[in-house]
């Protein structure tokens, strides 16, 4: 067995590799650009090299500054976790020309299988069913246009050498597939140095399902059962589980068989991952193979008990699977919700910035049984850089069935604490609840369907709202009865808490009276009485509760007149006021935002890569204004309605931050 690995990657993937050499009693190395300096996966290792700056290209990527860190710490193999160099053909053939061994598959099968074009014709001559598209290399955008006319709308385009939905774009029309086909070129070429393209057609209301494959250099290739991925936005997976809903066993043992023929065909060792798309009745059709660890593969290690890293590690040290496929049995449900350094009321724009506040839930056993596991490359105190992916932690869910899975990852979600960045945990928890999500009724068009105008917050069922009530009663007089024992007040001035008490939320009233012993109160309303049971006090972010017996989490902040609460999605600003004050208060008149109609801002910190107008040029709803980027990721803003250009305040290359001003309009 290696002595020494170096981990050729940032963030939570090289946290997560170097869990599973430590526990194998094998030493790390890290490898950090300018930006990771203080990173998490630096302080874990035992050793760490610097390489570079910021911008993957000049660090990361580039294959003679991590050949160079492996020579200067001497270590024996390379684990590249996913991204960057994971599916590099040249970066594994240099690594053997070095005496080191790539944690991961030959190079000859990455060529083979990580280019999508040329596994896609491997494809069909082993028989696989595959999507109809247009294999060879594309020139530019014209031709992008007419081989799009031949495959016929939508379709596809894809980088050839993409990944984790860098490169990709959906085109509906011709003007979508020029611009589409500019975007995804560049985006390719950003971040991983090769810039081909091909098309396919895109299939409408597909499931993505994929199998995780694991073979060693002794003949025996395997299947660890699927993953149903299909929650995406922009073709970048936020939810996954496993198993899926909606496959039957003889559908699962196909697809897993021909995804084992596809990996044997090539010589494939390692970890491996074959993507499919999935009809409604149930034919799969072969999308690519990702010849790396997949990032979802934690929902895997739950329902297999297999740690799918320590065995990439014991392939490439040359020893052989220690179990057959008959050993390999689904136990239970897992649900992954990725978290991202995103805000979902903002468009799921990019955010930037230093985390305040990072708390993630206890990961191990729950009080109900089941598993909670958190995969993170962050802490409090750090800071989300602009020039990588936006990923904070994978949240991972483990039950016995595929329902109290989603129960405890609501409970999950509503624990873990994030502050000073946006980010996507609203949107996850808002997703646990909803019905068709909740039915395992999905698609990859679930997101764009259900939320067609973006992320507002979640409307909470109404039996929820009057269970935070009852909670916001609660809290508010143990914050009343605190306040009336502020020493130093005036003799002959004694607070008296009352029993009335009016809360609003989601522009709901409830009356309330509240009687309390050393319990807990119970609180009643006019139809009925709730009990509510905490050890919470005023200051504290996160309240635990129990609500006739049920567990609520929420996450508490205090507001004039109330609390802010956050749970289950939703964000709310719940107002407890006594039945006078509430009477006032119906009278005030509400407070306007300002109006910036006339105003293009720019919606993250990013770079301005192009601007596509001038001062003076008339342009309709729906042209392209301004590119930004973004961790790694081009942002095109496009004008909501006809206008003239009156002034332009940014100019490429400019590096904005949040709603400063790109463009005026008349």
């Amino acid at each position: 067995m290696f002595k020494k690995i170096l981990v050729a990657n940032r963030g939570e993937i090289a946290c997560r590799v170097i869990k599973s050499a430590r526990k194998m009693g094998i030493a790390t190395v890290a490898v950090y650009s300018d930006a990771d300096r203080n990173a998490l996966h630096v302080r874990m290792a035992d050793e760490a090299v610097h390489i570079g700056p910021a911008p993957a290209n000049q660090s990361y990527i580039v294959i003679d500054k991590i050949i160079e860190a492996v020579r200067q710490t001497g270590a024996e193999a390379v684990h590249p976790g996913y991204g960057f160099l994971s599916e590099n053909r040249k970066f594994a053939a240099a690594l053997e020309a070095e005496g080191v061994v790539f944690i991961g598959p030959p190079s000859a099968a990455i060529e083979a299988m990580g280019d999508k074009i040329t596994s896609k014709k491997i494809a069909q001559e082993a028989g696989v069913s595959t999507v109809p598209g247009y294999m060879g290399l594309i020139e530019d955008a014209e031709e992008a246009v007419k081989i799009s006319q031949q495959v016929g709308y939508p379709v596809m385009i894809k980088a050839s050498a993409g990944g984790g939905g860098k490169g990709m774009r959906i085109a509906w029309n011709d003007a979508e597939a020029r611009e589409g086909f500019q975007s995804s070129k560049n985006e390719a070429a950003s971040s991983f140095g090769d810039d081909r393209i091909f098309i396919e057609k895109f299939v409408t209301q597909p499931r993505h399902i994929e199998i995780q494959v694991l073979a060693d250099k002794h003949g025996n290739t395997l299947y660890l059962h699927e993953r149903e991925c299909s929650i995406q936005r922009r073709n970048q997976k936020v939810i996954e589980e496993a198993p899926s809903p909606f496959l039957d066993a003889d559908t699962r043992k196909a697809m897993g068989e021909q995804a084992c023929a596809l990996a044997r065909a090539v010589g494939y060792t390692s970890a491996g991952t074959v993507e499919f798309i999935v009809d409604g009745a149930r034919n799969f059709y072969f999308l690519e193979m990702n010849t790396r660890l997949q990032v979802e593969h934690p929902v895997t290690e739950l329902i297999t008990g297999v740690d799918i890293v320590e065995q990439m590690i014991r392939v490439a040290a040359g020893k052989p699977l220690p179990f057959k496929q008959s050993d390999l049995k689904i136990n239970g449900w897992a649900i992954e919700s990725r978290l991202y350094a995103e805000d979902p009321y903002r468009g799921f724009l990019p955010s930037i910035g230093r985390l305040t506040r990072y708390r993630p839930p206890v990961e191990g056993k729950t009080m109900s049984g089941g598993i909670v596991r958190n995969d993170t490359g962050v802490y409090e105190g750090g800071e989300i850089s602009m020039f990588y992916d936006p990923m904070i932690a994978k949240l991972c869910t483990w039950a016995p069935t595929r329902g109290e899975a989603i129960e405890e990852m609501r409970l999950a979600l509503d624990t873990f604490e994030v502050e000073g960045i946006g980010h996507n945990l609203p949107f996850v928890a808002a997703v646990m609840d909803h019905p068709r999500f909740v039915e395992g009724n999905i698609s990859t068009a679930f997101i764009a369907e259900e939320y067609p105008d973006g992320f507002a917050g979640a409307t909470l069922a109404p039996e929820l709202t009057r269970r935070i009530a009852a909670a916001c009663a609660a809290m508010n007089r143990v914050a009343e009865i605190r306040r009336t024992r502020i020493s130093g007040t005036l003799g002959n001035h004694e607070r008296r808490v009352g029993e009335d008490w009016v809360v609003l939320l989601q522009g709901v009233e409830y009356a309330v009276r509240i009687s309390a012993d050393h319990k807990g109160s119970t609180v009643h309303f006019a139809d009925g009485a709730v009990r509510v049971t905490s050890d919470w006090v005023p200051g504290q972010p996160l309240a635990r509760l129990m609500i006739d017996g049920t567990p609520l989490v929420l996450k508490v902040g205090k507001i004039p007149s109330g609390l802010r609460i956050r749970a289950r999605g939703a964000d709310l600003k719940v107002q407890v006021r006594t039945p006078r004050q509430a009477e006032l208060a119906r009278l005030m008149l509400e407070k306007l935002p300002p109006d910036t109609s006339r105003f293009l801002l720019c919606p993250m910190p990013g770079l301005i890569v192009k601007i596509s107008v001038v001062e003076g040029q008339e342009v309709h709803e729906g042209q392209p204004l301004a590119t930004v980027e973004a961790m790694k990721m081009e942002n095109i803003l496009k004008a909501e309605r006809k206008g003239v250009v009156k002034k332009i305040t940014a100019k490429p290359g400019a590096s904005l931050k949040v709603d400063e001003v790109i463009m005026e309009f008349e």
